[in-house]
């Protein structure tokens, strides 16, 4: 009657083993580590850079605990923060700028756990700390853009207007259009009055020239530099949704500031080189009339960027589509040669744009530059050879799987409205004291063995099996937190201890019912049996109200509330799994023996 067949007794050890491994990394902590991340595409995270890493260190008498390679990136892992933070000015000095160099903090689990994927649960900026980004803005960029873009739109105005114009060109912070007599420059200081209202205008004349001056309005300035703040904002959250973490802040700190903190971060290194990165996209034609070395200076109307294979190109300045007219970036490879690549949609705008230029160009060769850090490299310069329709253009070129998803990624976010430098780096401690985070361990700590001591009292050896079912409660949940690499926070330590008292509680039920029957009379053995059937019922009916509200918290709620949400959630499944499976085995294992049992000891 109360015997479970032994597949169910081996499923029961299975999963407590399972949820032991699991849980064991959250022991160990974490230790200050370095990560260095290569920037170039021709630049690899192989053994040459871990023999490199390794010299640079020993050379300043820096001796990591650990030095590992994975996939995309060397870590270092140290003892201390003074000694990570003096590793990290040596690498940056001596690697230079084709290579990430960023803090970060890695778990001390031993191989075979890593080995096994079983990694420690990340914890939120409340409890552990995370990384912090101090982003600064620069402005005269954002400006020089506006502008830039201002002085194409003179262009199209005055030639959509048939108003006849000698060149249009920019000096610092004024845009100076050349007119052939007071007539033309009178029509078009009208036409461009009504239609670039934040520009001031005035008239003058220079060696015969009828020139027209246009600056920004102050108040102009002062609305591009807020809207450049504000789009990085956005950008940025993008970005940071992209990657994946668990509760972010990203906030604007004074005019030209922006503030990111990252709980939960393992790869600070792409953490930190997608955040700075512009990543902005350019088409333009290529001139190749000139025959180019790498002393050649640019032709008239030109600029020179190296492609992959480090081919010097001549570039016209003439820019056909910008990445603004992407409405959608996804990694992929050609079909044709199966190199990675980039498939980017286009919007109404910007395929009819691309349409045009491809009709008009066909037989000559078209260049895709993607700027970075305000260097600019052509990822690829095909021939056109027909008109392409359809607002669907391919980037491919020498590109590694992990570039062309994080170029996919940058261009799908949205460009920064202005570049961004990083000023301050630092891994930040828990935001709430290690005071409060003590009490917060310590208060479950303290009403697990409250609840212990008073189940054991009161139920004696049905009390203690209790006991032992919840902490295989306790076990698989913080396993399950890790196994999901979940981002536990104070809500979400107030929900475990929300789940230890739901756990108990159907404990309680069951114990109850067992009483209850005893007291009527019933044998032991049919007690046990009765007590355990009659209280399922109940606790799957309470679980399941309590899961309906875990789900409408998730589902609705945001931030901390979500976190609460998913303990909760997590905790009702396992709270029913350990309540009803582990304590009956337990039981089981105890009574289910014994064929003629006369009394049990249950308080």
């Amino acid at each position: 009657m109360n015997r479970y067949p032994l597949w169910k007794y081996l499923l029961i050890a299975v999963v407590i083993v399972t949820g032991l491994v699991y849980t064991l990394p959250n022991f160990y902590g974490e230790a200050p580590a370095v990560q260095v991340l290569p920037l170039r595409a021709n630049l690899k995270a192989d053994a040459a850079l871990l023999k490199q890493v390794d010299t640079v260190l020993q050379a300043e008498h820096l001796n990591p605990e650990a030095l590992s390679l994975d996939a995309t990136s060397v870590r270092a892992r140290f003892a201390d923060t003074d000694s990570q933070l003096k590793a990290k000015d040596v690498l940056v000095a001596q690697l230079g700028e084709d290579y990430v160099v960023a803090l970060n903090l890695l778990s001390r689990s031993p191989q075979w756990l890593t080995d096994l994927n079983a990694l420690p649960m990340y914890l939120g900026l409340d409890l552990r700390g995370g990384v912090h980004f101090l982003l600064q803005i620069d402005m005269k960029s954002a400006l020089d853009k506006s502008l830039e873009a201002a002085a194409s739109d003179f262009r199209s105005t005055l030639r959509e207007a048939n108003i006849p114009y000698a060149g249009v060109g920019r000096d610092a912070a004024t845009i100076t259009v050349k007119f052939r007599d007071a007539a033309a420059r009178s029509k078009g200081e009208a036409e461009l009055r009504q239609r670039f209202a934040g520009l001031d205008f005035a008239s003058r004349e220079d060696a015969g020239d009828f020139l027209l001056d246009a600056r920004l309005k102050p108040t102009e300035a002062t609305r591009i530099q807020e809207s450049a703040v504000q789009q990085n904002l956005v950008t940025l959250r993008n970005r940071v949704n992209e990657l994946g973490v668990a509760e972010p802040v990203i906030q604007q700190q004074g005019q030209d500031r922006i503030v990111v903190q990252l709980p939960g971060v393992q790869d600070t290194a792409r953490a930190k080189d997608i955040l700075g990165r512009t990543a902005t996209l350019e088409v333009r034609m290529v001139d190749d009339q000139h025959q180019l070395t790498s002393a050649s200076a640019a032709p008239f109307g030109t600029e020179l960027f190296r492609d992959r294979d480090g081919e010097v190109l001549a570039v016209k300045k003439t820019v056909i589509l910008t990445g603004e007219r992407i409405s959608d970036a996804q990694p992929g490879f050609d079909s044709h040669t199966n190199e990675p690549a980039v498939h980017i949609n286009l919007d109404a705008v910007g395929a009819r744009k691309f349409k045009e230029a491809t009709r008009e160009n066909v037989g000559k060769r078209m260049a895709i530059i993607l700027f970075e850090k305000g260097k600019g490299e052509v990822i690829t310069a095909p021939v056109i050879r027909e008109e392409i329709g359809g607002g669907r253009v391919q980037i491919s070129g020498k590109m590694s799987t992990e570039e062309a998803k994080d170029t996919a990624l940058l261009l799908r976010a949205g460009a920064l409205a202005a570049p961004m430098e990083i000023v301050e780096e630092r891994t930040v401690g828990p935001s709430l004291g290690a005071d409060n985070i003590k009490r917060g361990f310590d208060s479950t700590k303290i009403g697990f063995i409250a609840i212990a001591i008073f189940m054991v009292i009161y139920y004696l050896m049905f009390g203690t099996v209790s006991v032992l079912a919840l902490g295989v409660n306790l076990l698989l949940l913080v396993a399950l937190l890790s196994m999901l690499q979940a981002t536990l926070t104070l809500p979400g330590m107030a929900g475990i201890a929300l789940t230890l008292g739901m756990a108990i509680d159907a404990n309680v039920l069951i114990n109850e019912r067992i009483r209850e029957e005893l007291r009527n009379g019933v044998p032991p053995q049919a007690a046990i049996h009765a007590g355990y059937e009659n209280a399922f019922a109940t606790i799957l009916d309470s679980n399941i109200t309590n899961l309906i509200a875990g789900i409408a918290l998730f589902m609705f709620g945001s931030g901390p509330v979500r976190g609460f949400a998913v303990v909760l959630c997590l905790g009702i499944l396992t709270s029913i799994f350990s309540a009803v499976l582990v304590s009956r085995a337990l039981v089981n294992l105890i009574y289910g023996r014994k064929a003629r049992l006369s009394k049990v000891a249950i308080g």
